[in-house]
């Protein structure tokens, strides 16, 4: 009889759905003041507001660690910028400080955990740099292990006078670091030492893109073959073979993520893929959508996309929540969240009709599982 109970409960609470964690960072002015708090419902995709979870200065981007207990992010000021940590009080939906150390740099714009779950890599955009930092037991950060500055500039003088490193990505072995620099048209590649946090530049030490691209974020398939670069200035994704062995890319395919004709201002903002790698999404800022590729299944070429409005303007990041059956959407300059319900077979996107989640200049988005 108990085991007949126990089911029952089980079952009960499927059908109503867990509910969520979800952190938001925000850009500083607008009203915003911090890192924002929502739980979400994994059936019915609805987003809860919870308040103000801690405040902190243009927390631009943030994550999570692996055990779901730390939340780290960049505090992107100009001058010289941080990065905090902070404890999840799951209960209370709210941060608890824990340390804050220099970034290294100016304007830290990204963050990424390497597999051990012991370092964390983070991008400068302002002053193009990566640096990469222990994480302690407690979650606490130490101070920079590695660092590298980049030099160079690009061919769009107004974008690309200098280094603008976006983003920084452990390949899916840990064995490299891939920084996505807006400022060079390249994929920097450094080898990554596991044991001692350290990093080194690869043989070749970066991919090119095409000149004027400005590369923002990348992602890897789930097959870990094929690299997609999503590139900021001209709103297009660039394919690559990765040989995971080497640590090099090869490109073979660019795609803009715009519909054809369209010659308002727009700027790419993040890329996803779903966990099948039959889907690949984008946002576009200005033209105010999500471009959705399928993605071939053997030569892992991209279709021409499909649009769907973000209902607000300029979608700076969005998030797929971990079943992949939502797509959150951060409408940085219309204050509000935005959820997508994803087609189980096809990942086209449409509005799951919820009241609109305003918050001030929201521009992140992470899920604590």
């Amino acid at each position: 009889m108990k085991n007949i109970l126990w089911l029952l409960l089980l079952l009960a609470a499927a059908a109503q759905g867990a509910d969520l964690l979800v952190f938001s960072g925000s850009n500083s002015g607008g009203g915003a003041k911090g890192i924002y708090a929502y739980r979400f419902n994994t059936l019915s995709g609805e987003l809860t507001p919870k308040g103000l979870a801690v405040a902190t200065s243009n927390p631009s981007f943030v994550t999570v660690d692996a055990t779901g207990r730390f939340l780290y992010a960049v505090n992107e000021v100009a001058g010289q910028g941080m990065v905090s940590a902070f404890s999840i009080d799951r209960a209370a939906a709210r941060l608890n400080s824990i340390n804050q150390v220099s970034s290294k740099g100016s304007g830290p714009c990204h963050l990424a955990f390497d597999a051990t779950g012991r370092w964390l890599a983070v991008a400068n955009y302002a002053s193009g740099s990566v640096a990469v930092f222990p994480v302690g037991p407690g979650g606490k950060l130490g101070d920079a292990v590695a660092f590298d500055q980049h030099r160079g500039s690009g061919v769009n003088h107004a974008r690309q006078v200098g280094p603008h490193a976006h983003e920084a990505v452990f390949s899916p072995d840990n064995r490299y670091l891939l920084t996505a620099d807006l400022g060079l048209d390249q994929i920097l590649v450094y080898r990554f030492d596991a044991a001692k946090g350290s990093i080194a530049p690869n043989d070749p030490p970066f991919a090119v893109l095409p000149p004027g691209s400005g590369p923002r974020h990348l992602v890897f398939h789930p097959n870990g073959k094929v690299v997609y670069v999503l590139n900021e200035i001209t709103s297009t994704v660039t394919a690559f073979r990765y040989d995971a062995a080497k640590g090099e890319l090869q490109d073979f395919q660019t795609l803009s993520a715009l519909p054809a004709h369209f010659t308002r201002p727009t700027t790419a903002g993040e890329i996803a893929i779903n966990a099948a790698g039959t889907a690949l999404y984008t946002s576009n800022r200005g033209h105010d959508s999500i471009a959705l590729f399928d993605i071939e299944p053997e030569l892992f070429r991209l279709a021409e996309p499909e649009h769907t409005p973000t209902l607000g303007k300029t979608p700076r990041h969005f998030t797929l929540d971990p079943d992949g059956r939502f797509l959150l959407v951060s409408n940085q300059d219309s204050d509000n969240i935005e959820v997508f319900r994803v087609h189980s077979r096809s990942g086209e996107l449409t509005p799951a009709k919820y009241k609109p989640v305003e918050q001030p200049r929201p521009v992140c988005l992470v899920f604590v599982k």
